[in-house]
């Protein structure tokens, strides 16, 4: 794949998706990527310390970290960027357990959440920050699932088309953030 080239994917991520992505691979995704926040990270880890089941299924799921503003007459959602993933850290082993596939967010990741990530064969995805008008446009539908109550933190499924996102930190935990930074650093 050239520097300029996307990779072409679609959510649900099956196993063998979610193992190809490579730190540094730019994606489009389409499909069903799933909507949430750290309100329902909560109540989601909260449901499982109760031993009640999930009110959405995570098997292959990808997460996009986001609080979608409220969408403007004819539209189906406002803007959608990426919220800092390290609010879910606390959450995301247990939502791994659970089958979850891959995650969308913008910033870091705490180096538990990295090895939960290469115990399960799950990318860590980035969405640009500050677009997410831009971003908006690749969401044509927007349905909430669980935790209305929530509002934009809601559990929504989200229809999109070539949903832009670079690969962060692969399966393997080769982390972009380091490596794409390593020829910039000084001696």
């Amino acid at each position: 794949m050239s520097e300029t080239q996307m990779k072409k994917i679609r959510a649900p991520f099956d196993e063998a998706t979610a193992r190809s992505l490579r730190a540094g691979d730019r994606v489009l995704i389409s499909g069903t990527i799933l909507a949430a926040r750290d309100a329902a990270h909560k109540r989601l880890v909260e449901t499982l310390d109760k031993g009640e089941p999930l009110p959405v299924d995570l098997n292959g799921a990808v997460v996009y970290y986001v609080g979608p503003s409220p969408a403007k007459p004819g539209e189906v959602i406002g803007a959608a960027g990426p919220t800092t993933s390290g609010r879910m850290d606390a959450y995301t082993p247990r939502l791994l357990d659970q089958g979850l596939k891959g995650m969308i967010g913008k910033g870091y990741r705490k180096p538990e959440v990295v090895e939960a990530m290469k115990k399960h064969g799950v990318p860590y995805l980035a969405a640009v920050g500050g677009a997410g008008a831009l971003i908006a446009r690749s969401i044509k539908k927007y349905t909430v699932l669980a935790y209305e109550d929530l509002g934009p933190e809601a559990v929504a499924a989200m229809e999109v088309e070539d949903f832009p996102a670079i690969v962060v930190i692969d399966s393997t935990g080769d982390n972009y953030y380091e490596t794409g930074q390593a020829p910039y650093r000084r001696s």
